[in-house]
C-alpha cells in the first residue's frame, strides 16, 4: 500500500524530523516552480528518475539549476550503459508518486530498496531543502542532515557524489 503525504509526514514526526509544508497549484517543472521563490526558503531541487541498460534504477537529486551531463552520469555512477528516464509507470510502481512529483521522500514506497539514491554534493551544501511531499500540491522544507537521516530509515543509504558542474564548484 503506497503511504500517502499524511503517512510521510508522521514518520517524518516519528524520526524527529522537523519539516514544514507550503500548498500551492500543482507544479510539474522547475520552471513552473519558481514562482515559489522568496516564499519558500532553502535549497530548491530536481530530481530524476532513471534506469541503467539492466533496468537498475537511480534517483539523481540535485539542486533546480545544475548542469547534470546526461550522458556521462552512468560511468560516474558505475551504472550499466548510458541512462534512459524510467516510465511514468516505472515510477509510480517503485516511489509511488506520478511524474512532475518525483522526490527523495518516493524512497518510503521503495520497501524492496530497487532505487539507488544519489545527492549532489553541491546541492547538499544547503542547509534546508526543499521537495514534494509524495505530491506536487505542496512544498516540504527539511534540513539536509535530516534527508540523509529519513532516507536511510527506509533503507536507503544515499550516495553523496558532484554529478553536477564542473569540479571547482564543490570544495
Amino acid at each position: 500500500m503506497l503511504k500517502t503525504s499524511d503517512q510521510l509526514f508522521a514518520t517524518l514526526d516519528a524520526l524527529g524530523i522537523a519539516h514544514r509544508s507550503v500548498k500551492h497549484p500543482p507544479l510539474f517543472t522547475v520552471e513552473q516552480s519558481r514562482v515559489l521563490r522568496g516564499q519558500i526558503p532553502g535549497g530548491h531541487t530536481k530530481n530524476l528518475f532513471l534506469r541503467d541498460k539492466k533496468y537498475e534504477l537511480y534517483l539523481v537529486v540535485a539542486d533546480e539549476d545544475a548542469a547534470i551531463d546526461l550522458k556521462g552520469l552512468h560511468r560516474l555512477l558505475g551504472a550499466s550503459g548510458r541512462f534512459s528516464f524510467g516510465s511514468a509507470d516505472l515510477l509510480r510502481e517503485v516511489l509511488g508518486v506520478d511524474p512532475g512529483a518525483v522526490t527523495p521522500f518516493g524512497a518510503i514506497n521503495d520497501t524492496a530498496c530497487r532505487v539507488a539514491v544519489v545527492l549532489d554534493a553541491r546541492m547538499m551544501k544547503h542547509d534546508t531543502l526543499n521537495f514534494h511531499p509524495l505530491v506536487n500540491t505542496m512544498t516540504t522544507s527539511i534540513k539536509r542532515d535530516d534527508l540523509v537521516k529519513f532516507l536511510q530509515s527506509t533503507g536507503h543509504e544515499p550516495r553523496i557524489e558532484r554529478v553536477s558542474g564542473p569540479a571547482a564548484d564543490v570544495p
